[in-house]
C-alpha cells in the first residue's frame, strides 16, 4: 500500500469552522482523558493489524524489463493535534516508535497545525524516525492564522526552526509519483485554500454546518488523491485508506457514512481483499461513486438525484458525497455487516 492516513486521537486545541469532523475540538478534564485513553489503548492493536510490510509496486515507472519496482510507502499521523501535551508523549511518540520498528524503510509523516512546534519537539520527532513534519494550518480558516501577513510570519518562523534542526523544505507534493525519491527529514506547508488540499471543502462536519462547502456535482472528491480512488488496489501505487482512533477504517479521508471494517478486530488486508469484486466498492475504487448502487437498483440518474439536498442554511446543494451518504444509510449497512461476518468466519476457521 502506498499510503495510510491514521487519525490517532480526536483531541485538538482548536474548533475551526472549516473542519470536516466535529469530534476534532478541545476537550477538558475527564473528556480529554477519555479520548487520549481511547487512542492509547487502541494504537497497539491497530498497528498490529496493519500490513506486515508497507510496500507497493510502482506502475508509473516500470523497469527496463517491464517489471515493476517495489517502493516503500508512507503513513501520515494526524489528529486533532498530534503535538498536544496530552497526546504527544502517550500516543504520538509511541506510535512513531512502533511504526519505525515495524516499517524501518517506510516514510513517517507527522501532521500538525504548526503553532505547537518547538525545536525540542522537532528533535524528538526526527530522533524517532519521522521523515516529514507537515504543517497544515496555513489558511484563513484556522483560528489564529487569519491573514496573509500572519501566515507568512508563521511560515518564516517555522522554516527557521526546522532548518536549525537539519530539516529541508520539501520539493515534492504528496500526490506526486516521485515523492518517494525525496530524502528526509523534510518539512512542508499546506492549508485549506480554493486551489489546494480540499479545495471547495468537503460537505462534512463543521464545514457543512457552517455552509462553507461550495462543491458541486462536478467536484468528485472520490476520484482524487485521498478519495476512494484505487483504495482496493493495495499492491500498487495510488492506494490509501483512512483510520480513526477507534480502529474504524474507511476508503477515503472524506469518510463514507459507514466504515468498511475495524482494525481493532481484523487485519487491514483481510478487510480490503473481502471487498474486491463487490460492485459497490469497485465503483468507489474506480472513482465513480455514482455507479455504486447499480447492483441495487439505483441508476446513475437516481444516485445523482439522491445527491441533492439543502444546506443547514436552507440553500440548494448537490454533491456526490451526499448521494454516497444516502446509499449507505438506505442500502449498504447490511452489505457491510455481511462482509464482516464472512471475514470473521474465515478468521475463526
Amino acid at each position: 500500500m502506498e499510503a495510510i492516513y491514521y487519525v490517532m486521537a480526536w483531541a485538538c486545541h482548536r474548533k475551526c469552522r472549516h473542519c470536516y469532523e466535529d469530534r476534532f475540538r478541545p476537550y477538558v478534564r475527564g473528556q480529554l482523558e477519555a479520548v487520549v485513553a481511547e487512542a492509547e489503548a487502541n494504537f497497539p492493536r491497530i498497528i498490529a493489524n496493519l500490513p506486515p510490510t508497507l510496500t507497493y509496486l510502482d506502475q508509473n515507472a516500470p523497469n527496463p524489463d517491464g517489471t515493476l519496482p517495489v517502493r516503500h510507502g508512507r503513513i501520515v499521523l494526524s489528529g486533532g493535534e498530534s503535538l498536544l501535551d496530552a497526546v504527544r508523549e502517550r500516543v504520538t511518540y509511541r506510535v512513531i516508535e512502533q511504526l519505525a520498528a515495524k516499517y524501518p524503510l517506510a516514510r513517517i509523516v507527522v501532521q500538525t497545525t504548526g503553532d505547537l512546534v518547538t525545536p525540542e519537539i522537532v528533535r524528538d520527532l526526527v530522533a524517532r524516525g519521522v521523515w516529514m513534519v507537515s504543517i497544515s494550518g496555513m489558511d484563513d480558516f484556522h483560528v489564529g492564522m487569519e491573514g496573509a501577513d500572519k501566515q507568512e510570519a508563521i511560515r518564516a518562523g517555522l522554516t527557521a526552526t526546522m532548518e536549525a534542526q537539519g530539516l529541508r523544505a520539501s520539493t515534492t507534493a504528496a500526490k506526486n509519483p516521485l515523492w518517494h525519491q525525496e530524502a528526509g527529514p523534510v518539512f512542508s506547508f499546506f492549508g485549506a485554500t480554493p486551489d489546494a488540499w480540499i479545495g471547495k471543502l468537503w460537505p462534512r462536519g463543521r464545514a457543512w454546518e457552517n455552509g462553507l462547502s461550495t462543491a458541486g456535482m462536478a467536484d468528485n472528491f472520490c476520484a482524487r488523491w485521498s478519495g476512494g480512488l484505487n483504495f482496493l488496489d493495495h499492491r500498487y501505487a495510488g492506494s490509501e485508506v483512512s483510520i480513526e482512533p477507534d480502529g474504524s477504517v474507511y476508503p477515503c479521508c472524506v469518510k463514507t457514512r459507514l466504515p468498511i471494517g475495524n482494525l481493532i478486530e481484523e487485519q487491514l488486508m483481510d478487510v480490503l481483499d473481502s471487498l474486491v469484486g463487490d460492485p459497490v466498492y469497485e465503483a468507489i475504487n474506480a472513482g465513480k461513486p455514482e455507479r455504486m448502487g447499480l447492483a441495487f437498483g439505483w441508476s446513475v440518474e437516481a444516485f445523482r438525484e439522491k445527491s441533492r439536498t439543502t444546506t443547514p442554511e436552507g440553500k440548494p446543494y448537490a454533491n456526490l458525497c451526499i448521494g454516497c451518504d444516502r446509499f449507505h444509510e438506505e442500502v449498504l449497512a447490511p452489505v457491510i455487516a455481511a462482509a464482516r461476518t464472512r471475514r470473521m468466519g474465515k478468521s475463526m476457521a
